[in-house]
């Protein structure tokens, strides 16, 4: 927040304790263009060019397989506006454009960004320009004379009386200005809760679809271990029978498919519910049969990653931008407040006819006008309007707070996702790792088991640290893909880019 710097501001605000000459006041004021309270400016960023404490490598780790590739980044490339584009999967494309055509909440933010421009409209229309208003009136009264001492006269007459009035306040000390400048910060507000809402919503159809595919390859992994468990119990009862194995062995088996298909409606309860959950972002209900089923095979994950730099953060992220609509908004209100204090002038003027019936009205000789002005000056309004203004700079101050923490949040989320992606990817290749150790291990347990050279128990562990193993390979590879899309959102995903002026917000 700035101070004010015209010396004709500063002269205004004596005005109470020093009274000049209204007209010459009023004149310089107007000629100078004064208004009073702070012209806003966006905070500076935090002095840092970087989002982490330790340099990000070159690129991540590399794992077998589609989702192991390794990842670049690439500090101060731009991120395209459809961003999820790059993750190459057409039904994620087209489920993304059926939800910003169908979204109930797109569609709240864009009304609520049309009632924003209209209350500007009115906003501007109502404090800055003049107000002309037509008039035409016809009444019936019964008139004495007492007022001139003849309280014996009385007549009953009726007065028919046609008007144009014009009335202009002039705005000497900005607070109409600066009530218009609040105004058209909420629009930008609103303009940015609508580019959080677009970048919002393709984020979690994003995350959802991975996790959908996640959730799938967890119970494929799931229902194949449970059919060669359940294979392994058909042999178990058959050396059973012919004396081979015990009792407890064919039991524990038993106890070990049983554990493995429990674990498949929890999994499958989940599937179901991010499904409702990507029909409902869709703006389709849960039942829609149209909804396409993602698998991680659907997916390329994007090889190069870019990376603003902080300085250009704060000018990306949609809850920023908002937080510095609402900070200029609580800005403008100073001055709102401030103008409040000072003497208000009003100019009035009206042109009209009157007569007592309707076919003189328009006779030249029953015209009728006035003209005239009006100084509003505060006295005591038992400190209201003083309270008034600091209520306004403590507004100021609390907005000015949570802007910063916005921004910090900004910045944590881009450093939370940048970590996250390196770590997945050395996770990935420990977990691949031990997936195919736990894999060899199995295979070998199980020759040594039909050759007698190990226990069922030892085969039976075997199988648990495989089956466990197989889970965890899954979710690695499903991190992947649903950090990358955190990354995305964190940075701002790319809206500026966007060719659309209804999405598209003022740089």
């Amino acid at each position: 927040m700035t101070k004010d710097k015209n010396p004709l501001c500063l002269v205004s605000r004596r005005l109470c304790v020093a009274p000049r000459s209204v007209a010459a006041l009023a004149l310089a004021a107007l000629l100078a263009g004064c208004m009073v309270g702070p012209d806003y400016h966006t905070p500076a960023p935090p002095p840092t060019d970087t989002y982490t404490t330790a340099p990000l490598p070159d690129q991540t780790a590399s794992a077998p397989g589609a989702s192991g590739v390794p990842q670049r980044f690439a500090p101060g490339e731009d991120i395209p506006a459809a961003w999820w584009s790059l993750f190459h999967c057409e039904p994620l494309d087209a489920l993304i454009r059926k939800a910003l055509a169908n979204s109930p909440n797109i569609a709240s933010a864009r009304a609520a960004l049309r009632e924003s421009r209209e209350n500007l409209r009115a906003q501007f229309g109502g404090s800055l320009l003049p107000r002309v208003d037509a008039q035409l009136n016809a009444t019936r009264e019964k008139f004495n004379g007492i007022t001139f001492g003849e309280p014996q006269f009385t007549e009953d007459l009726n007065l028919y009386n046609s008007s144009v009035s014009v009335s202009y306040a002039l705005d000497l000390w900005g607070g109409a200005r600066r009530g218009v400048e609040a105004a058209q910060s909420q629009v930008d507000y609103q303009r940015y809760q609508l580019q959080g809402a677009w970048l919002a919503l393709t984020a979690n159809i994003v995350t959802a679809a991975v996790k959908e595919a996640s959730l799938r390859a967890q119970i494929e992994a799931t229902e194949a271990i449970a059919s060669e468990e359940d294979a392994q119990l058909t042999l178990l009862k058959k050396q059973f029978e012919l004396g081979g194995v015990g009792k407890t062995d064919v039991l524990t088996q038993q106890t070990l498919l049983a554990q493995t298909r429990a674990s498949l409606p929890p999994l499958q309860q989940q599937l179901d519910a991010v499904r409702h959950q990507l029909a409902v972002l869709s703006g389709s209900p849960p039942s829609d049969p149209t909804l396409p089923e993602f698998r991680l095979a659907m997916f390329s994950l994007p090889q190069t990653l870019p990376v603003s730099v902080p300085s250009a953060l704060v000018r990306q992220r949609p809850d920023i931008l908002a937080a510095d609509a609402t900070l200029h908004q609580a800005s403008a209100q100073i001055g709102v407040a401030t103008a409040n204090l000072f003497p208000q002038i009003t100019l009035s003027a009206s042109f009209g006819t009157q007569s007592l019936t309707p076919a003189d009205l328009f006779r030249s000789e029953s015209a009728v006008w006035s003209i005239g002005a009006g100084l509003l000056q505060p006295v005591f309004h038992g400190g209201q309007l003083l309270s008034q203004k600091r209520a306004a700079v403590a507004a100021y101050e609390q907005a000015d707070a949570q802007y910063r923490q916005t921004v910090l949040l900004g910045f944590q989320n881009v450093a939370d996702s940048l970590r996250a992606l390196d770590h997945d990817a050395s996770g990935l290749l420990a977990r691949t790792d031990a997936w195919q150790s736990a894999s060899d291990a199995l295979e070998m347990a199980r020759g040594q088991y039909k050759l007698g050279g190990v226990s069922y128990l030892s085969l039976l562990i075997t199988q648990r640290q495989y089956q466990q193993t197989v889970v965890d390979l899954a979710q690695a590879q499903a991190a992947r893909y649903a950090d990358t899309a955190a990354l995305f959102q964190a940075l701002g995903g790319g809206w500026w880019n966007d060719p659309l002026p209804e999405t598209a917000a003022v740089q």
